[in-house]
């Protein structure tokens, strides 16, 4: 029996940050883990092993049902297909399916994934071509459906599916208990079910994909991993992980994206990150961590935090705080930490040298324009880079289960399946129509670190809220008439009905001298007078320093005509030399730890040395800041300078 198994090439912001919009461009592949788990479960059984061939596509975000049915077909069709459904990909696999049903009506289409569990009445009314779904974890569920098809198609012994009787009806069996063990699922990347290595003998994938732990602790609102995952916390064994992150190393997987949904809370996830990094000692591999951090940071991730930073081990810490604001995170069934200890945390992961970022959602209950804005600003004053996503509703959570009582106007998505959010009882379609287009830029210019250091300037020495001078940025560039300015306008207002839009966006942004003009351009003619006169000269280097040290796709594009490729720590670093009239760091370090700087700093021109990672042009229209944020120049001065705040 020939079995295929279709993810989709895509990862998005990952987690509750990451399911909200964007879409990786990329020329490698995204790891197909979920796939993985299922063959390797089909693989392991006796039976299944000697009667089944099973076969893992792994199709890229732009590829259209035409082509992947050609795919799926071109070899013969297979007896089973099963897919891994969220809302970005059902209408595409839902179009492959039933290119498949005519190519064979005796094919057994399966749809899993947290888009379809538990929607069965959804999911067959509109696609008549699956057969069955499956409503929680996949691995031993699929290998019991495989076992049903070759005894004859009879699902009614297998708990935690929905299908339909000979009679057409909709049936749904009872649910099946997690599993406790999680060792029990056959290892994808040990296995080989999931290969590591391309053609040229290099890793195939854009990251390395990983569980330690499922489950979720907490219920909130907005978000499927309570609802759909279950809250009890099973994890997989110390001994099983570190197999499987030796095997990622010596592949040359640079960076660990954990799939879990709260890391850095458990004593068990000090024990991975202490084996990540004895890893990494021996084979030089993985580089960083990117992971869904806890939302309350407890002393474990402190420990952890600082174990990883000696250990030069990258990561993006986030405070996922979501909104500020005290009823909508009533709403949300949240409870954040208090505001002096979120103070204190970014103080201290800004003082102590580490990336971080916040979480906020736009459009829950109980948020207003002015309470969303006052809170992002709030945030800003510790953490420059927020992501700010707009809230979806997603199946099988609180906000979808109780709309009318919070007054959702939505509809869904053209080329998705979400439902976006257009109004609720506390919000105007005019009023989240103005603040998509505010969420656009905020994502473009702070999130993507675009600009970084110069909101926190433009704050101590202008009191320009982060806010405001994202907004100013944007009606500026809205009064232009080049193409570069066109482009951006134009995706700002496709913003809202396309969720992609941010990707060319941001291209411009880290590839075309245009952008320059622009940002440079609004310094002079709209901010410049509101900043005391005595400030200008070094606001403007901060703003040039911003500039140039973005990521960098291509040198030549952004006339670093000088950069010299240099190897370091098994990367490779575009090596630029700069001088600018002050030093803009200390400077900014300044800004920050104080909220204010009164004197301007002395004229004394400031050698440095521009580092940048080689590889962003494959990330240029990437909407993963995480990864991005790995880009920016790290900055080595050729003579040690101080700033005075006096």
């Amino acid at each position: 029996m020939l079995i295929y198994l279709v993810p989709i090439g895509l990862l998005l912001v990952l987690t509750v940050k990451l399911v909200q919009q964007g879409v990786w461009h990329m020329s490698k592949e995204s790891m197909p883990l979920a796939a993985g788990y299922l063959a390797a479960s089909v693989d392991n059984d006796a039976r299944l092993g000697e009667e089944c061939q099973v076969s893992i596509e792994n199709f890229p975000g732009d590829v259209t049902p035409i082509e992947m049915a050609i795919r799926v077909l071109h070899e013969g069709v297979p007896d089973v297909v099963g897919f891994s459904v969220l809302g970005w990909n059902v209408h595409q696999f839902s179009a492959v399916a039933e290119a498949i049903k005519q190519a064979n009506p005796q094919t057994v289409i399966v749809f899993g994934g947290n888009h379809v569990a538990n929607q069965a009445d959804r999911v067959f009314r509109h696609c008549q071509a699956v057969d069955v779904v499956v409503n929680g974890e996949g691995e031993f569920t699929f290998r019991d459906i495989l076992h049903a098809v070759l005894d004859g198609g009879d699902y009614s012994g297998i708990d935690d599916v929905s299908y339909r009787d000979g009679g057409g009806h909709i049936v749904t069996n009872p649910a099946r208990e997690r599993i406790s063990d999680l060792d029990e699922i056959p290892s994808p990347i040990l296995t080989g079910a999931v290969p590591l290595l391309d053609d040229a003998g290099n890793f195939r994938y854009d990251v390395a994909l990983l569980e330690t732990n499922r489950g979720c602790p907490y219920h909130c609102a907005f978000c499927f991993w309570g609802g759909a995952v279950g809250q009890k916390v099973r994890a997989f064994s110390r001994e099983r992980l570190h197999q499987e992150l030796e095997a990622l190393a010596q592949a040359g997987a640079e960076t660990v994206v954990l799939c879990d949904a709260n890391f850095g809370m458990l004593p068990q996830d000090m024990e991975f990150v202490e084996d990540l990094i004895a890893v990494k000692e021996r084979y030089g591999y993985p580089m960083a961590l990117e992971t869904s951090w806890a939302k309350n940071k407890n002393a474990m991730f402190y420990k952890i935090v600082r174990l990883m930073r000696d250990a030069g081990l990258q990561s993006s810490f986030t405070l996922a705080l979501q909104t500020l604001d005290a009823d909508t995170l009533s709403n949300m069934n949240r409870r954040n930490m208090k505001i002096n200890q979120w103070r204190e945390l970014a103080e201290w992961l800004a003082a102590e040298g580490l990336d971080a970022y916040d979480e906020l959602i736009w459009g829950a209950p109980g948020e207003t324009p002015e309470s969303f804005l006052a809170g992002y600003d709030e945030l800003a004053k510790h953490v420059s880079r927020i992501a700010a996503y707009p809230l979806l509703l997603l199946p099988n959570t609180d906000y979808t289960e109780r709309r009318e009582l919070y007054g959702f106007v939505t509809v869904r998505g053209e080329r998705d399946d979400f439902e976006y959010v257009l109004a609720n009882k506390d919000i105007t379609l005019e009023e989240n129509l103005r603040m998509q287009r505010f969420l656009f830029w905020a994502r473009l210019l702070a999130e993507n670190v675009v600009l970084r250091n110069v909101f926190p300037v433009l704050r101590a020495v202008g009191s320009l809220t982060q806010s405001a001078a994202i907004l100013s940025l944007a009606d500026y560039v809205d009064e232009q008439t080049g193409p570069g300015a066109r482009l951006l306008t134009q995706a700002a207002e496709r913003s809202t009905a396309d969720p992609d839009s941010l990707a060319p966006a941001l291209e411009h942004c880290f590839t075309d001298p245009e952008f320059d003009h622009l940002v440079l351009a609004w310094w002079h003619e709209r901010v410049r007078h509101t900043v005391p006169d005595e400030w200008h000269e070094a606001v403007s280097e901060v703003l040039r320093f911003d500039l140039d040290t973005r990521p960098l796709p291509f040198p030549d594009k952004r006339g670093f005509s000088d950069a010299e490729l240099v190897d370091s720590e098994a990367l490779r670093f575009w090596s630029i030399e700069r001088e600018y009239s002050c030093n803009v760091p200390e400077l900014v370090r300044t800004a920050k730890a104080t909220g204010e700087l009164v004197t301007p700093p002395a004229r004394t021109p400031t050698p440095m040395r521009l580092l940048f990672r080689d590889g962003f042009a494959e990330l240029a229209r990437s909407t993963n800041h995480e990864e991005t944020a790995h880009y920016v120049a790290r900055v080595e001065p050729t003579q040690q300078l101080a700033y005075s705040n006096s």
